[in-house]
């Protein structure tokens, strides 16, 4: 069952569900995560720590007042968190407000966790084990026969308290449908594999959203008619402090999490473990830090505390089934990703520019442990190579480098203090500066006129094109200073001009020593006419106007 949806449109590539996922069952194409169903354990980690919420649990409902519309009697089995999270709320008053519901009756789930935690002890007393793993959490169960299926044989073949309480009210009650309410998403999956148990599952969430759809409140009233040690079962070590009756040569030991779990499990498949019952938990606290307790009321020691302080110190009454009954079978579920060569890891670290052990630097921040581990991934269709950050880093700056070392212009970069930031091989050359590690960090009046960039600085308006000449350099630059709001940086670009500017004051001084030249010969040639027309007995005015004009032409020019 895909208990677990993605949606595309919040997912912001943050990578932070694959980090946190335990058995990296998260694939990322196109820039989208997408759960591996046949390698996920719901455990819902990746659910709780998704920022943008992108994970929805499947929301089962509208199939629930589906089952109420049949007319058969359906039959809630609550978790025995519950109170954790309805604080202040007892099974009676739960009971009243899910029968406003439409439901025929409530019962808790602590029930069919008495009969659970009975079964394990009549195993350990009556039957040859050696280490025996408590199979009441369903994604320990699929951990368990998804990467661990050596050690199918210590995982105790018994129902889970939600399905023995399911088939302990369809044995009493004729017709009956059970659903399931509690903080877990992996419940979903177990009640759709085993079919004809348990017929829906819902999240407290569900239930939730439903009570207020519908303006039903919860009373604020702990009321309860029986109490009972198997309430703990959703705490960590909560199987444990139901298990009175504990075997002598066994010890008993709880964990919690689900790298805490898999290390056990690679202890116990190593043969370092023996007589040992072991309780394991997916989620740390126990149930009580399940998926939707997590999401949105994490309050582990408070959680804690309201459970036991409804518990009790005695055990239901219950009718104990028979031991086939409550029998469980588990097979191993074997993941279809295919180990690739190590020829193709390498070349998977190759192309993420991993050409040596030392520069894999097995950072984490691409959700893999290490490189390795990454390239696999890769290899296996499950992640990208563009999800390596360093990778990505040095590619981008390896680009702005190579564009900012290979401009023709000189780049300086400066911060609020006028210190050079950066500094590119053109303004090296413009200003004689053998290496950049000369200036880094110094003062730019150390290199330059720091008029500009004050001022800049001081008005928060850009300056473009500003022609200076750089005496101490004996260079002609274009001068644009310009401010970054963002980076809170002044970043200069000097456009050398030198030799343009040495070609207009040459040409300057031609025109200059033309028209010095034309004066001269204005002069001759105006004593000359002169004289002539003095001798003619005719004016200079036309000529001299002829003159002029040819004068103001070369000026002009």
């Amino acid at each position: 069952m895909n208990c677990l949806t993605l949606k595309k449109s919040n997912c912001m590539n943050c990578y932070k569900c694959i980090r946190h996922c335990p058995v990296k069952a998260i694939r990322f194409s196109g820039g989208q995560a997408h759960i591996i169903n046949n390698e996920c354990i719901l455990c819902g980690e990746c659910f709780v720590v998704c920022p943008q919420n992108a994970k929805e649990i499947v929301n089962e409902t509208e199939k629930v007042q589906v089952l109420l519309q049949t007319g058969d009697p359906v039959v809630v089995s609550l978790a025995p968190s519950f109170v954790a999270n309805y604080p202040g709320v007892g099974i009676e008053a739960m009971t009243r407000a899910l029968k406003k519901l439409g439901f025929y009756d409530v019962e808790e789930t602590a029930v069919g966790a008495t009969m659970v935690k009975n079964e394990y002890e009549r195993m350990l007393r009556e039957e040859p084990r050696d280490v025996v793993i408590s199979s009441c959490c369903h994604s320990i169960n699929l951990l368990i026969q998804k990467y661990f299926p050596e050690a199918l044989e210590y995982l105790a073949d018994v129902v889970s308290p939600m399905q023995a309480h399911c088939l302990d009210i369809k044995k009493r009650i004729p017709n009956a449908k059970t659903v399931f309410i509690g903080p877990c998403v992996a419940k979903k999956d177990e009640a759709d594999h085993y079919a004809g148990i348990v017929d829906a599952v819902m999240t407290f969430e569900e239930l939730t959203n439903w009570l207020k759809k519908e303006d039903i409140p919860l009373e604020k009233i702990m009321d309860a008619k029986e109490e009972s040690r198997a309430r703990f079962f959703p705490t960590s070590g909560g199987v444990l402090k139901t298990m009175t009756n504990r075997h002598p040569d066994f010890s008993y030991l709880a964990l919690d999490g689900v790298e805490n779990c898999m290390a056990a499990l690679k202890e116990i498949v190593a043969g370092k473990v023996h007589k040992c019952f072991i309780e394991m938990n997916a989620c740390v606290g126990g149930c009580v830090g399940g998926p939707i307790m997590e999401k949105y009321s994490a309050a582990r020691i408070q959680d804690y505390l309201a459970v036991a302080a409804f518990a009790g110190k005695k055990d239901f009454p219950v009718d104990q089934p028979d031991s086939l009954e409550l029998k469980k079978g588990f097979s191993s579920i074997a993941p279809k990703a295919v180990e690739p060569t190590e020829a193709e890891i390498y070349s998977v670290l190759r192309q993420m520019g991993k050409f040596r052990p030392e520069q894999e630097l097995n950072c984490g921040s691409c959700g893999y442990n290490t490189c390795r581990e990454k390239a696999i991934a890769i290899c296996q269709g499950k992640a990208e190579i563009s999800m390596c950050l360093p990778y990505l880093k040095d590619k981008a700056e390896s680009f702005s480098d190579t564009i900012v070392e290979n401009t023709p212009n000189g780049l300086i970069v400066l911060n609020e203090k006028l210190e050079v930031q950066q500094i590119n091989g053109a303004a090296r050359r413009l200003m004689n500066i053998r290496s950049a590690s000369d200036v880094m960090g110094a003062h730019v009046a150390r290199i330059l006129d720091p008029e500009v960039f004050l001022t800049v600085l001081n008005t928060r308006r850009n300056i473009l094109s500003h022609r200076v000449y750089l005496a101490e350099y004996k260079r002609y630059v274009d001068f644009s200073v310009m401010y970054d709001f963002d980076s809170r940086l002044l970043i200069g670009i000097m456009r050398d001009v030198t030799d343009e500017e040495t070609a207009r004051e040459r040409k300057e001084d031609i025109s200059q020593k033309t028209i010095e030249v034309a004066d001269r010969v204005v002069e001759k040639q105006m004593r000359i006419v002169q004289e002539i027309a003095s001798l003619l007995g005719e004016t200079a005015a036309e000529t001299k106007i002829a003159l002029t004009k040819l004068k103001e032409s070369i000026i002009n020019e």
